[in-house]
Parts: structure tokens; sequence; C-alpha cells
């Protein structure tokens, strides 16, 4: 989605973000981030006390008073451009959005079937249930189900995506989004929004993240940081008494003034991740939409980096959803014309791809064509889930086509009986990873029509890197076991489960969570929405039925179902990223400990000078450089808080190795260079 593709630094996103971290430095928004408050507070006390060294009333020099206020204010300063710059861009992206949204009219019918009469009316004045019409090259003017007729939609305002997709009746891709347009053909839509609470409305609230609720991970590490600041702060206080006896005690030096308290107190409390935490957490959302992702809190992206199982559904997930009539199989006696006229008949009117599919196939085969029904007396039997079955009655002649097992009862319940190669021919066509669809005239069974699922490209090597990032895949279907086996095998999926219902989806997922594991499930149909409302991680196709996008907790612009590698990746990512900066905030506190201690008691105590292994320049040097590192280093990480930490298919121990030897060694390591650099730059240019 190249309209969402930002810049990390883009010079329209630098302003706006630069304006807002002075509008951030509002008491109240600082209290939001305890750790930053501190700093916060120790800004506006530095500052008072180089007024009052100007006026002759200071503990230290102004100017040394003055360096360590500005600075102070700038590691504020840079932490609220960290969370602004992370918000600028999910506003940006919600512009992008709204821009979609204009003034549509819409066709509101006054009966809900197509050639009704209609009235023009402001899409604004659509209330959920309305009925539409909507013609080519006509904007959709709200979100809804199709319930007649099919066209092709250009979804590119939503999805970024140039191809049209095809929104139809009576199947899984029936729901269409407003603001999409329509490009051939019509259709009638039934509404399922109210103005406000659309699809659209609710991507661009979520994407703003001005209602940005913290997940659980978060919550925690805020526990943990405000209890290390309340920690590290009172044993701060606790120096200066210290530092009055010791002094008066040893008889020379003086007692350590309270702008190197709150210096020492600033580098050791762990800014560096308090200050970039939100920033973290707002760029992991904006990062899932940027892969064409919207969910619907932070809490789901965080869950996504540590699910261990996937459950995928079959149809329309990982074969292309809508199966081809591809051969037909006559039983022994029949001639496979007569069953490819029977097939086609109990088809015309099953607007499915897949009836639409076995009328094309007797077509092509056979030029079956030009049925006149009503010469016929048709009356069609549609399919339902009770029965699995559909058909047609002509003058007394039932045709029926369905699964094996409801085709044999069927017939069974009026004296007739399978013939004896029926059996061979469905497992053969089953083993082939199809579906066999038994077709009888009357208690006559006459073969099977080969339905072939087509496994996506590039599944097989997928499953391969969930694999081997820990993640266990299990497909669902509610196909036989035979068929679910080959396309498993096909697939490379790790397990199966054959002859599914929405109670079993349930079910299972339940199983699985019961053992104490995470789960997420990607889903289309509305026989999806009871499991995606339980999963942890619940991706939904944007292709789907409304009932599904409603259920999940994420919502797949792109209705690519491989997709879900991408929101675990960024969702390890997110955790990954706030771990690394985690480690690194607390491990480089240690340097700080090297250069401000010896710095504050040197003068009571020289031995401390065995202590300054950085060699660095005066006590003053020392300190103002622990403090502009500490806010520098702010800077520097922003990019890496933003973009996330690299990501790669490793076990969690090798994750876990690799990034404490480059975030926790180097977070001890790069502060010794870094402080020294900026001690040698203070003192080469005098500035203490």
């Amino acid at each position: 989605m190249t309209r969402h593709a930002l810049a990390l630094f883009e010079r329209a996103l630098l302003g706006p973000a630069l304006a807002e971290s002075f509008r951030k430095l509002d008491p109240r928004v600082q209290f939001r981030n305890p750790v930053m408050f501190v700093v916060f507070v120790g800004s506006i006390l530095t500052t008072v006390l180089w007024l009052r060294a100007l006026d002759g009333h200071g503990q230290a020099q102004a100017g040394f008073d003055g360096a360590v206020a500005v600075w102070l204010w700038f590691t504020v300063l840079f932490a609220n451009f960290a969370e602004a710059l992370a918000e600028g861009r999910s506003k940006a992206q919600a512009a992008s959005l709204r821009s979609t949204k204009g003034d549509t009219q819409a066709k509101r019918l006054h009966e809900p079937k197509y050639g009704a009469p209609w009235t023009l009316v402001d899409s604004d004045r659509l209330r959920c249930g309305d009925v539409v019409v909507v013609q080519a090259h006509e904007v959709v003017p709200c979100d809804g189900e199709v319930i007649e007729g099919a066209a092709t939609v250009d979804e590119s305002a939503i999805t970024g995506e140039s191809a049209p997709v095809i929104r139809e009746s009576g199947g899984d891709f029936s729901s269409v989004t407003g603001g999409t347009t329509v490009l051939s053909d019509w259709i009638v839509i039934r509404c399922t929004a109210d103005p406000g609470d659309s699809f659209l409305d609710r991507m661009i609230a979520l994407v703003e993240g001005a209602k940005r609720r913290k997940t659980p991970n978060e919550i925690a590490l805020t526990i943990l940081l405000i209890a290390l600041t309340l920690i590290l702060l009172m044993a701060t206080a606790t120096l200066l008494p210290y530092s009055i006896y010791s002094t008066h005690a040893a008889g020379r030096g003086h007692p350590v003034s309270i702008t190197v308290l709150v210096a020492l107190l600033v580098c050791l409390i762990p800014t560096t991740i308090g200050a970039l935490l939100s920033a973290i957490g707002v760029a992991g959302m904006s990062r899932m939409l940027g892969a064409n992702v919207v969910a619907t809190s932070g809490r789901a992206v965080e869950a996504a980096g540590d699910i261990d199982v996937l459950l995928l559904d079959k149809t329309g997930t990982i074969t292309l959803g809508n199966r081809q009539a591809s051969s037909f199989l006559p039983v022994a006696g029949v001639d496979e014309r007569a069953l490819a006229d029977a097939a086609q008949l109990a088809s015309l009117a099953d607007q499915t791809p897949e009836g639409r599919s076995i009328v094309v196939l007797a077509k092509r085969r056979f030029n079956l064509r030009e049925r006149d029904l009503r010469q016929l007396d048709a009356v069609f039997v549609p399919f339902s889930a009770q029965t699995r079955m559909s058909g047609v009655d002509l003058r007394g002649r039932p045709i029926r086509k369905g699964a094996a097992s409801e085709i044999e009862r069927w017939i069974g319940e009026r004296g007739g009986a399978l013939p004896a190669d029926l059996r061979q021919l469905v497992d053969t066509v089953a083993r082939r990873g199809s579906t066999p669809l038994v077709v009888s005239d009357g208690t006559a069974v006459l073969g099977v029509v080969e339905l072939k699922d087509v496994v996506k490209d590039g599944i097989k090597e997928r499953f391969a890197q969930l694999r081997r990032m820990g993640i266990q895949t299990v497909m669902i279907t509610g196909d036989n076991r035979l068929t679910a086996a080959a396309i498993a095998a096909e697939a490379g999926v790790d397990e199966y489960k054959a002859e599914a219902t929405p109670e079993t989806k349930l079910a299972l997922i339940r199983k699985y969570q019961a053992d104490g594991r995470l789960v997420a499930m990607t889903g289309d149909g509305t026989n999806d929405a009871p499991a995606l409302a339980q999963a942890d991680v619940a991706v939904a196709m944007n292709s789907g039925t409304q009932a599904a996008r409603e259920a999940g907790n994420m919502v797949d612009l792109d209705s690519n179902p491989t997709k879900l590698i991408e929101v675990v990746e960024i969702g390890k990512q997110m955790l990954m990223t706030r771990g690394a900066l985690t480690t690194f905030s607390i491990a480089n506190d240690l340097a700080k400990y090297f250069a401000i201690i010896p710095a504050m008691f040197m003068t009571t105590f020289p031995q401390l000078q065995a202590l300054n292994v950085m060699r660095l320049g005066s006590p003053d040097s020392a300190i103002l450089s622990a403090v502009i590192f500490n806010a520098l280093i702010i800077v520097f990480l922003i990019p890496l808080a933003l973009k996330g930490v690299k990501f790669r298919p490793l076990a969690a121990a090798t994750l876990l190795r690799t990034n404490l030897l480059i975030y926790g060694v180097g977070g001890i390591v790069l502060p010794f260079f870094g402080i020294k650099a900026i001690d040698l730059i203070l003192n080469g240019l005098h500035l203490v």
C-alpha cells in the first residue's frame, strides 16, 4: 500500500512533530510517562537553580547549571519528538484514508431487489439495513453485504492494490467497503453500518492512535521502570546528607550540588526506554498498517509476537478459495455427456463459483447451452447446510448433486443404492486433493464431478518459515479426511482437522488455549466468526463477510492469509524492539557510574580518581558529558524505535543471545566511547 509507505523522517512530518514536541511540555501530558516526568521536574529544578546562580545565589557556576538545564530540557523534548513523530506517521496514514471518503450519493431502493424504484440520497443519510443499488463506475456508498448480483470492484482506495476483485452474493466474497468503486455490472447492497461507524471510519480512528491503550506487557514494563526510578530517586536523595557529612568529616572538598544530583538521577534512571516506550507501541500499529493490516488494538499486535499455534481455514486461505469443476467422471454404464447434462441442469440456478464452473465446463466440453427453464417447469432446490445438497426438479424428475454421504442417504430413502464403482471414484478424486460432487438422476447415481482446489503459490515455503519460527500450523476444513490430507500434504501444514464445523473450530482453539498456548487464526466466512472471536489473534480477510471482519481483532486489507507471517514478524519485532531498548537503557548506566560518581566525590575522596577509567577532563565536563550523551542517545535510537529491530526467523533462545550480545554488551561499551568523545569536544572547545 504505497500511500502508507511514509519515509521515516519525511519532511512533511518533521515540522508538525517538532511543534508537537513543545506542546507536549504540558505537565498533564508529561505526567502520563512517570520516568520522563522525573526528567521534566529535574529540568524545571535545574532551570530555577541556574536563575539563582545568575543572581549570585547558586551552589555551582551559572554556566554549568545552565548547560545541565538545557540538556535536560533537550532530553524531554527528544522524548516528546520520538512520540510525536510516531503519532504523526499514524495521523498521516489516517489522513490518507480520510481522503478516500467524499460526498457520495446513493440509489436507495424502495424494495430490496434489482429493478425496484430508487431514490437518490446522500450517503450520510443511509442507515444500517438500507438497501442500495450500485452500478458500473459508481462509488459504493456504505459498508455492506451484496444480496444480489455480481460485479468487479476497484478497492485500491482501501487496499492500495490496483487489481479489481469480484464481489458477489451468496458466498464468502460478499462484503463491500464504502469508498470503493464498481467497475462493471451491478450489485444490490444491504448496508451494515451507520454513518460514522463504517469500516473506514474505524480504521481512521484506530490508526490515529489518539485513544491508544497500553498493552499488558507495556503496562508491566512501565511498572518496572517506575520501580527502578523510585529506587534510584531514594538512593540519589541520600547522597546529599552523605556528601555534607563526609565533606565535614574529611575537612576538605565541598558538598555535592543539587544540579549534580539531578544530573546523576536523570542519567541513572531508564530514560532511554522511558523516552521511547510510547513511540515503540505507536510505531508497531503504524508498521502493521504499512503491511495493509488494520489492528484494533496494540494488544493484538503484541499478542501476534507471542503466538505458537496458527489455525487456517482451507478454502480461500490455503487454497484460492473458488473450487473449479475440472472433470466429469461417470460410473460404469453411464455416458459422460449424460452426467454433464444432469450436473449442468442441477447447477443452472447455483450462483456459487463452483456451480457456475459446472455450467461452464458442460458448455465447453459438450456444447450444452440455451436451456429453456420455463419449458422444463424447473423447480430449483437450493443448497443448505443441513442437506448438503442442491438440485432441480423437472416435472417429477429430481436431479441432485452433493456430498457422497448425503446422496447415499437421499437415494436410500427412496429405495436406491450406490453403484459398486462409485466409492472408488470418490476416493480417487479425494486422494488428488479435489472435492468429489456426486450427481444423481432420481435414484440412479450418474457419477462424480471433480471440483479442484488450487493451493496458493508459495504457501508451502511460508509454512516452512513459520515452522522455523516455532509456530505450529493447523489446517481446518469441512472437507472429508482424504481431501484434507491431500491438501495438507501439498501445502505443508503440520496438522489438519477434517470435517470441521464452526463448533469444531471453536473447540479446537479452546483446547490449545487450555494448554497454555496462544492461538492465531485467519478466516473470511461467516462460519469462521465464532472461532475468530475466540482466537488470541484473529485476522479476518477484508474480502470476507462482515461477520468475519467484526469478529477479528485484525483485518487484512489485501485478503492474503499468508500475511499472517508478516503480522507475526511485526508483533515479534515490536516485542524485540522493546526488550532490546530496555536492555540497552539499563546496561548503559554502567558507564555513567564511572563518569559521574568519581566527579561527585573526587575532591573529598581523591582515591576515587582510580574509577575515572575514561580519564575525563574535569568533574564538570564528566557530568555534562554524561548528561549530553543521555540526551543524544535518544535521538540516535528514534529510527530503531520506529522501524523496529530487524527480525530473523530464528529460535527464541538464539534471538535472546543475539540481542543480549548486541544491546546488552553494546549498551555497556558504547557509552564509554560516547561520553569520552563528548568530553574531548567540551574540553577541546573550552566549553567547561
